[in-house]
This record gives structure tokens, C-alpha cells and sequence, in this order.
């Protein structure tokens, strides 16, 4: 299956082949900062999967404690966050789960900083739930 993820404007894209390795929904307070919501929610695709990208974007490259760093890749006209890399799967893309626009995409399998999570959120029971990192 091959999917193409956008952001708000349309200007920067993103294609990957095939199913995502996991899917994480990320309660910590940076996501929350970066998606402006309560949790942001991202599918890793290996790097051999990403298609290619299209489009202008500009990165922004932040720390998560002592030992991950992420660099995000972002539209420079709309400001949607559409994928990033992480130290902790450097051989992994993350793309933005909204970016695609697809309902039936898969949901979360993996929940992480469950310490910082709304108390009215809900997962699937299924979810394996980290409360730090969920790149064990």
C-alpha cells in the first residue's frame, strides 16, 4: 500500500510504502507543544519505505532528555509538522498520522508518557503503555 501524507496547504509531502513498524501516540509535553493538542500521534515507516518528499520545509531540532533528539520537518508556509526523525529509531521516519487524512488508518499500538496524559484521554486496552519514552 502506498500513502502520501500533506500538510495544510499541500506544499509539503511525504510518500511511504507498505504498513507503518508502530504506531505511537506520544503524551508528552512537547508533542502536546508541537501538535497544539493533547497528544500527537505518529507512524514509523523504515527510512527504505519513504518514497521521497516534496515540497519546501524547514527543521526544527530538539532534545527529550539527556539521550533523544528529534528533528522535525515542517511546512514553511502553513506550520504543520508533517515528519520527523529520532535518535532512539535512526534507521525510522515518524509521520504525523492527521497528515494523511485517512480514518481507517491503524490506531496507536504503542502509548508513551503516560505521566503526562490528560486524565479524560483514552486508548485501545491493546496499546502497550510506556509512562516515559515508548521506544523501549
Amino acid at each position: 500500500m502506498n500513502r502520501t501524507a500533506t500538510c495544510s496547504c499541500g506544499r509539503l509531502r511525504v510518500s511511504v510504502r507498505g504498513e507503518p513498524d508502530r504506531v505511537l501516540a506520544c503524551n508528552c509535553r512537547e508533542c502536546q507543544r508541537r501538535t497544539g493538542s493533547v497528544f500527537g500521534v505518529a507512524a514509523y515507516f523504515a527510512r527504505s519505505a519513504v518514497g521521497g518528499v516534496e515540497g519546501e520545509r524547514k527543521t526544527f531540532t530538539r532534545s527529550a532528555g539527556e539521550e533523544l533528539r528529534f528533528e522535525t520537518s515542517f511546512c514553511p508556509s502553513c506550520g504543520s509538522s508533517v515528519f520527523w526523525s529520532s535518535s532512539a529509531l535512526p534507521d525510522h521516519v515518524a509521520v504525523a498520522v492527521g497528515c494523511f487524512a485517512d480514518p481507517a488508518f491503524p490506531p496507536p499500538d504503542i502509548v508513551s508518557w503516560t505521566s503526562d496524559k490528560h486524565g479524560w484521554v483514552r486508548f485501545p486496552e491493546s496499546c502497550q503503555r510506556f509512562d516515559k519514552s515508548g521506544f523501549a
